[in-house]
């Protein structure tokens, strides 16, 4: 692979950037010039997000104006593709192969010869705590394993640039955690990252530089403190699957920020004035061993009125 990147690098960039499919426009006039470490593209489902970032993993070629990874267009652009590490939002696996067949092939695509591919395949795989399902059928694993092998299998190779499309969907606390470690230990190696989500929490735990997409429109860049002060004005809902569901809502509504828990089988939805406070909470629960908790997922409605905020 090529050398990291330096900090003088222009790493992500677009100038009048627009797509559209047909009558359907995803993305319309995005300019922006961003340097950081870490980048986090934020925006509802529907936002223009898959969009922008299938444009600067060259799978798109701009309707209109340019979008570039270090001063390069990506589109067509094979020497840049090969060291950009990429997890999309849906899975795309080769089912019937093992975990550690699925790493070992896609970097060899990515020219690594065999001896060192199957060096960084275990690599990446231990990196992302898979090494118990090293030899397990892909078919068979869970969907937070299957998570954590697409982000295993974007940076195996070792790019220089990791673009990563929803990754934390449907993890659990604690998986969240390690993800969010491992993208800060990528950064500081000098691997430059842009990871999207539509959960404001999930960014801010890993960068303060973002970029706000809206209905295809940039609406802000690098704001991520005052959303976050805006958002917390409004109710925002938590929805849990937990083993003792019961239970944790019990203890949830100890705390004065919870205005209410609605409980469904396995199923709970917290709803609190103070996200920032419950995220950590929850989290802290499901440390400390007391309860078992499947995964956590925005409800997005606080967003979506943070976003009706900026368009007026």
């Amino acid at each position: 692979m090529g050398a990291h990147v330096t900090m003088n690098d222009l790493t992500w960039s677009a100038q009048g950037l627009a797509k559209w499919y047909g009558q359907v426009i995803a993305l319309n006039d995005v300019s922006f010039e961003i340097q950081a470490p870490i980048v986090g593209l934020l925006g509802p489902n529907g936002a223009g997000k898959s969009s922008l970032i299938r444009l600067l993993t060259g799978q798109l070629r701009p309707s209109k104006g340019r979008v570039s990874v270090m001063g390069q267009a990506p589109f067509g652009n094979r020497m840049l593709l090969a060291r950009m590490g990429y997890c999309p939002e849906h899975d795309r696996f080769y089912e019937q192969l093992t975990a550690y067949q699925f790493l070992e092939m896609l970097t060899r695509l990515y020219g690594v010869e065999a001896a060192g591919a199957a060096r960084l395949a275990d690599e990446a795989l231990s990196r992302l705590d898979l090494t118990k399902q090293r030899d397990q059928v892909i078919f068979t694993l869970s969907h937070g394993m299957r998570q954590r092998l697409k982000v295993a299998q974007a940076l195996a190779h070792q790019p220089d640039w990791l673009v990563l499309d929803e990754p934390f969907s449907g993890m659990d606390p604690i998986g969240r955690a390690k993800m969010i470690r491992l993208l800060r230990q990528q950064a500081e190696g000098g691997c430059r990252i842009l990871l999207s989500s539509h959960v404001l929490h999930e960014l801010e735990a890993v960068t303060s530089d973002i970029l706000l997409l809206h209905q295809g429109r940039l609406l802000a860049k690098g704001m991520i403190q005052s959303i976050r002060r805006l958002i917390d004005e409004h109710p925002h809902r938590i929805a849990l699957t937990a083993k003792n569901p019961r239970e944790l809502g019990r203890e949830l509504l100890k705390y004065e920020d919870v205005a209410r828990v609605e409980i469904e089988n396995d199923s709970l939805v917290v709803e609190t004035r103070s996200p920032d406070a419950c995220y950590d909470r929850i989290g802290e629960l499901a440390l400390a061993g007391g309860f078992q908790i499947k995964s956590m997922l925005s409800l997005d409605d606080n967003l979506e009125s943070v976003f009706r905020y900026l368009v007026k």
